[in-house]
């Protein structure tokens, strides 16, 4: 049989591709209610139960199942690797002393008045540079919100700016995990994609 014939499989049905979901909805609310387990444990075991459907109910080889898990692997990687630098790049800022150097400065420079479209700005820019929404959000906005406290604004209207600003500059970077993995998966291009 060869790698794409599927004529002697059999082809799933929405209860049976349902299977492997429900396996892992119920196995989250199990292991989170009652028995206190990380969540790896019940995504493991629905990435087996669907496995099992491919190759005891379906009848697809192993090999071809192992070549689709490779697949998808291979093709979210960039996205993995930029998740990582990601978390490099908020432990160094935090060790760095960064977020306090910007709250000490921040004090010091940003008026009140145009303190809010300043902060969208900020955020904007270091989300565009860094590609992440979370990386601002957790050093430059934990920053700003500070700053914003100390400027007498209220939180909310300081955490909205920092927000927005944050996922405005993660969609437009070609540094960012999400815009570097929705063309990936979808076979097309990055700047298709930003654009």
């Amino acid at each position: 049989m060869e790698l794409g014939d599927t004529g002697k499989r059999k082809q799933p049905n929405i209860i049976v591709a349902l299977v492997p979901l429900i396996t892992v909805i119920v196995l989250l609310v199990c292991c989170q209610l009652f028995l206190n387990i990380e969540i790896h444990f019940p995504l493991l075991l629905g990435t087996i139960a669907g496995a099992l459907i491919g190759v005891f109910y379906l009848k697809y080889p192993w090999h071809e199942i192992e070549k689709g898990i490779f697949d998808s692997i291979y093709s979210a990687m960039q996205p993995i690797l930029i998740t990582g630098i990601i978390g490099f790049i908020i432990g160094a800022w935090i060790s760095g002393g960064i977020v306090p150097a910007i709250v000490y400065y921040g004090l010091k420079v940003l008026s009140p008045d145009f303190f809010l479209v300043t902060s969208m700005v900020i955020c904007s820019l270091v989300s565009i540079a860094t590609g992440s929404s979370w990386t601002t959000a957790g050093t430059v906005g934990l920053a700003l919100v500070g700053v914003g406290t100390g400027l007498g604004i209220p939180a909310p209207m300081v955490a909205g700016a920092v927000i927005s600003g944050a996922y405005f500059g993660d969609k437009m970077s070609p540094f960012s995990e999400t815009a570097n993995l929705a063309p990936a998966i979808a076979g097309s291009t990055l700047f298709d994609h930003i654009r």
